[in-house]
């Protein structure tokens, strides 16, 4: 094998291609970019663990390691238009990726999904630019997601954005949606693929994200805020409406084949933003899930005269079933994972003080996420849906003696390693002539 031909050198032509950071700080973008991506997947949090690149024989493995204050200065000398580029290398990596390993599998049936969510990352002091306290009271920047996967794959991130902390949760929402659906049309190809269905929080719930799901050719599935309307929704539906789901504690009863639980669904038709024009409103389903409300002191006391619910609802315009919407819904919980798995590697810091450094380096830290998730798929099913740290300490830090032999350098890995298929598997894909990506 050839270790100076690593995975990432498409991703070098990409930001040669794709980025024109000015100045000598922007020299070489494509090795600085294959460089800042390698360390994260290495385990890099911050600019100065970026010197883990220089490390031991990392230099007789790799060419052009540069030094973390280099890497710095390109970091710093990011505008906004040079984000947005590093974002069109991002997708475009991530479709290559796709050609390569099945990150997206594509059926003719089933909903591939896109989950949209916002998450705060921590700061401290008042050096970065941006900061600011948002709804979880906590001073950070404020990073907006959207992921896609399918019932048998994980997440990958298809967008990102990085906006200040103070700032409202759907704000950028309806050209993320864009954007992440135009990904998710090239990363799934031209093969058959199902529908797409986005997924999001009460937060979302408004006509620009709605409306920009909808002109991608996406249904949605939005949680909606108890206003009146959706109040006088919800009383407008017969009791006999409700049916018993899959919930906290249910038990199957097989002579009735159905579900014990105190949780139940129904749905009734409903018109979303109907206070806006006509051609604005928006025609669909609100399914609602409801759950007894527990008194705690009920015990102490006289009992209610009759049972309260608390009540969570959702706006869909897909075309499932009432228990399958419900239960479809509820895994959009799945983004949570990706925001906390980015947040125990390279998103536990947002190293500079300059705003579109930060913003930069989100960008990388997808790119480093997907990447690590592309590995873990291609060496097989035992790690395809692992956190990026297990990935790591199974694929990435490889126990290997560094060896020459005939101008060649071979790497020898110990005898009775548990994934030493894992890794034969993967480095067999990474040799492998990529194919011919998507236009």
């Amino acid at each position: 094998m050839d270790p100076r031909r690593p995975g990432l050198e498409r991703l070098r032509d990409l930001a040669d291609e794709w980025l024109s950071v000015p100045t000598d700080k922007g020299a070489n973008a494509g090795l600085k970019v294959a460089s800042l991506v390698a360390g994260m997947v290495a385990g890099a949090d911050s600019i100065d663990d970026m010197a883990l690149l220089r490390h031991g024989g990392m230099g007789r493995i790799f060419k052009a390691c540069y030094a973390p204050s280099t890497l710095g200065s390109f970091l710093r000398s990011f505008t906004f238009g040079h984000v947005r580029q590093l974002d069109a290398t991002a997708s475009r990596f991530l479709v290559n990726l796709a050609g390569r390993a099945p990150l997206i599998p594509t059926s003719a049936g089933g909903y591939t999904f896109v989950d949209v969510d916002d998450t705060i990352i921590e700061v401290h002091g008042y050096a970065k630019q941006g900061s600011g306290y948002g709804y979880s009271g906590v001073r950070g920047l404020n990073a907006l997601l959207a992921t896609v996967s399918t019932p048998d794959s994980a997440p990958v991130i298809v967008a990102q954005r990085l906006r200040k902390g103070s700032a409202g949760s759907p704000r950028g929402a309806k050209r993320l949606v864009a954007d992440a659906m135009a990904t998710v049309v090239r990363v799934r190809g031209a093969g058959p693929s199902g529908p797409v269905l986005v997924r999001a929080d009460s937060a979302f719930y408004g006509y620009s994200t709605v409306a920009a799901a909808a002109k991608a050719g996406a249904a949605v599935s939005v949680t909606v805020r108890m206003d009146p309307a959706v109040k006088k929704a919800i009383a407008g539906i017969a009791q006999d409406a409700w049916t018993p789901i899959k919930y906290t504690d249910a038990v199957y009863d097989e002579t009735s084949k159905r579900w014990i639980s105190s949780a139940e669904v129904a749905e009734t038709e409903f018109t979303a933003f109907s206070s806006r024009k006509q051609s604005e409103r928006v025609t669909g389903r609100l399914v609602v899930r409801r759950i007894p409300e527990l008194n705690p002191q009920a015990g102490a006391g006289q009992r209610t005269l009759f049972d309260t619910h608390r009540h969570h609802a959702f706006f869909t315009t897909g075309t499932m079933d009432t228990v399958a919407a419900d239960k479809t819904h509820r895994g959009h919980a799945v983004i949570e994972q990706v925001n906390a798995d980015l947040k125990d590697s390279a998103l536990a810091h947002l190293p500079s003080g300059v705003f579109t450094a930060n913003a930069a380096w989100l960008v990388l830290a997808v790119m480093a996420f997907n990447l690590t998730r592309a590995a873990a798929t291609a060496a097989g099913n035992a790690l395809a849906k692992a956190r990026t740290g297990t990935i790591r300490r199974k694929l990435i830090s490889v126990p290997a003696r560094i060896a020459s032999s005939a101008r060649k350098i071979r790497l020898h890995l110990p005898a009775g390693w548990p994934w030493e298929t894992a890794w034969t598997d993967l480095s067999a894909l990474a040799l492998k002539p990529p194919a011919k990506a998507p236009a």
